[in-house]
C-alpha cells in the first residue's frame, strides 16, 4: 500500500499503551498516523494543522476533555466539523450513547478484529 503523506488518521486515545499499538499497527499497513491523548490535545492539533486528518479515531473516555465533548466542539468548528469520527470504547452501550454525535462508525473495544481497523481506514482514506 502506498502511503500518502497528506492523508492521515487522527487517533484520540488516552492510553498511551493502546495509542502507540495503533499507531504500528496502522503504520505498518501503509498508513500515516498522528496522536492526542485526549480531546483537547486534538483540538489544538486540528486548530494548528495545514492538513486535516482524513478521518479521527476517538476514544470516548478521556481526561481533561472526552470524546464527547471533543465532538460537541469539533462540530461547532465549520473548519473541521466534516471530518469523518469513528468512535472507539469499551464502554458496553456506547453505540447507544454516540447516535446523537453524527459519527460515521463504531468500533468496540478491545478490538479483536483488525480487518475492521483496516476496513475502517480505507474507508476513510482512499
Amino acid at each position: 500500500m502506498e502511503s500518502n503523506i497528506d492523508k492521515y488518521i487522527l487517533i484520540v486515545e488516552d492510553s498511551s499503551d493502546l495509542r502507540a499499538l495503533l499507531r504500528e499497527f496502522f503504520e505498518g499497513e501503509g498508513f500515516n498516523i498522528r496522536l492526542a491523548s485526549n480531546g483537547q490535545e486534538a483540538l489544538d492539533l486540528l486548530k494548528t494543522t495545514k492538513t486535516l486528518p482524513s478521518f479521527i479515531l476517538l476514544d470516548l473516555m478521556m481526561p481533561i476533555m472526552d470524546g464527547y465533548t471533543f465532538r460537541e466542539e469539533q462540530r461547532r468548528d465549520q473548519r473541521f466539523s466534516s471530518i469523518p469520527v469513528v468512535v472507539m470504547t469499551a464502554d458496553g452501550q456506547g453505540e447507544e450513547k454516540t447516535k446523537n454525535l453524527g459519527v460515521k462508525g463504531f468500533l468496540k473495544k478491545p478490538i479483536n478484529d483488525v480487518d475492521d481497523l483496516i476496513k475502517t481506514a480505507m474507508k476513510f482514506c482512499f
